[in-house]
């Protein structure tokens, strides 16, 4: 399965963007994770098929996430945003629950001060 990203860009504090990516095929998970600058890789959150999401608490709140199935496409809508959020956005997926991530190539989101 391949991942597209879109979406990313430089705003500032307080400003809202949305991120978007879309799989190739069918899945049964789909969220992000980011990587913030010197940091390892961390969970924002995930849509599951069912209709489950979970969020992380950093972002709980500000983020939401928001699923097209139809369209294998999944949205990251995220408001109030902070320095502290500016990262590599990396949208990742799964075609089973317990089977490995899929990952996209990665979007840049900045937050200046």
């Amino acid at each position: 399965v391949q991942l597209v990203e879109s979406g990313g860009g430089l705003v500032q504090i307080g400003d809202s963007l949305r991120l978007s990516c879309t799989a190739s095929g069918r899945t049964f998970g789909m969220g992000w994770f980011r990587q913030p600058p010197g940091k390892d890789r961390e969970f924002v959150g995930i849509s599951w098929t069912g209709g489950e999401i979970v969020l992380a608490d950093s972002v709980k709140g500000r983020f939401t996430i928001s699923r097209e199935n139809a369209k294998n496409t999944v949205h990251l809508q995220m408001n109030s945003l902070k320095v502290e959020d500016t990262a590599q956005y990396y949208c990742a997926c799964k075609l089973e629950l317990g089977g490995e991530y899929y990952w996209g190539q990665g979007t840049q989101v900045t937050v200046s001060s």
